[in-house]
């Protein structure tokens, strides 16, 4: 009987949906719950995840969890869980803390504790009485409490699951891919629209929405860190990646184009798209916002401008969101999300949004204000 792991992928505050929804298109039950969605799965399931989730931080494997008010209860806890399952004598295994609140809120003693407790259970295991090496594979763990409850979890993704690998050059303040390709799902889009991403920047945006397209995997170009773990099975790296590559279509015409008025923005995002295998999926031009025009029909756009975040900027962002209102206006069947952290944007754009999202782009507060378009049949 293959072995059945109990599982979460973690997520920005307001993704947790996506994330779910992602999940349960690859047939998985999925519980949503704050930072993190929650389903069981095999080996295969872990790699097939970390190569597929577009939305998602990181793949983690929930070694064990329980309530803990005492650092002899979270000790103990801690050293009845199965280490040698997950972890060689050798293996190099940080743990990182978090405590909110909770009794247990020193979160160096914390996670002190847990390692203490780690390396003991790992000393009898392997029958051990000096230190353990630790210079085997490596293997984060995390000890997480919230209200005296422990979480402990072993990271199978490595790098966060926004580190494509196609991305070879970024201009300023660019968004995470994982967080531009929920902006892509958010929309109306399908792939036999047009799409346009106006304010381009590195142009991830469009290189999401065109993997989206295609349905390529988003991990399928990279490696993730449970591949080196000794219980994993090797064999599954090639075939879970074959399995992926297969349901790719590359035979579907796209229309996606990304306009920026900085023609090094313009570059960078064209040498982004040739790398990650769609060079010829998006065409990128020089072009401000305000000069856009297309007479094309139920497309979608996207747009990330600047927010005039900086002191003295906010005038000239304000005034490009009221170019884009004029603009925008003449294309009814359009459908426009623009993202900002400007919560009056309405104002300089000139029209109420049909609908608007609050999201966090990192540490900050963003909208995404969407303008539904009157499709055209």
């Amino acid at each position: 009987m293959e072995k059945t792991y109990h599982l979460m992928a973690t997520a920005a505050a307001g993704l947790e949906s996506l994330v779910g929804k992602e999940l349960e298109r690859l047939g998985y039950d999925h519980q949503v719950e704050n930072y993190r969605v929650r389903f069981d799965g095999t080996q295969r399931d872990i790699l097939n995840t970390n190569i597929w989730l577009r939305t998602a931080d990181r793949i983690k494997i929930i070694v064990g969890e329980f309530d803990a008010t005492t650092f002899d209860d979270l000790f103990e806890n801690v050293k009845a869980l199965p280490w040698e399952d997950y972890l060689n004598y050798d293996s190099e295994f940080p743990v990182a803390g978090r405590s909110k609140k909770s009794e247990l809120f020193s979160v160096p003693d914390v996670q002190a504790i847990t390692k203490k407790a780690i390396v003991n259970r790992l000393q009898d295991a392997y029958h051990i009485r000096t230190r353990l090496p630790e210079n085997g594979y490596f293997a984060q763990l995390e000890v997480m409490i919230d209200k005296d409850h422990v979480i402990v979890t072993l990271d199978t993704t490595g790098e966060s699951l926004f580190k494509r690998g196609y991305r070879v050059n970024k201009g300023g303040a660019p968004l995470k891919e994982n967080f531009a390709a929920a902006l892509v799902l958010l929309t109306n889009w399908h792939p036999d629209r047009p799409f346009v991403d106006p304010t381009t920047g590195s142009g991830t945006i469009a290189i999401e929405a065109a993997l989206i397209g295609r349905n390529i995997a988003p991990g399928l170009i990279r490696d993730f860190d449970v591949e080196q773990m000794d219980w994993f099975d090797k064999s599954l790296s090639d075939s879970v990646r074959d399995d992926a590559e297969e349901q790719a279509d590359y035979d579907r015409t796209l229309d996606i184009e990304g306009f920026d008025i900085d023609e090094n923005m313009v570059a960078i995002a064209t040498e982004n798209a040739k790398h990650a295998g769609l060079g010829h999926d998006i065409t990128f031009k020089q072009l401000a916002a305000k000069d856009w025009t297309t007479d094309k029909i139920n497309g979608v756009l996207v747009a990330n401008p600047p927010y005039g975040e900086r002191l003295g900027e906010l005038d000239a962002a304000r005034e490009l969101y009221q170019q884009m209102g004029d603009v925008y206006r003449q294309l009814p069947s359009w459908s426009k999300y623009i993202l900002t952290s400007d919560l009056e944007f309405e104002q300089s754009y000139g029209e109420k949004a049909t609908k608007r999202r609050k999201l966090y782009n990192g540490a900050l507060r963003v909208d995404y204000f969407q303008y539904w378009g009157k499709r055209v049949k």
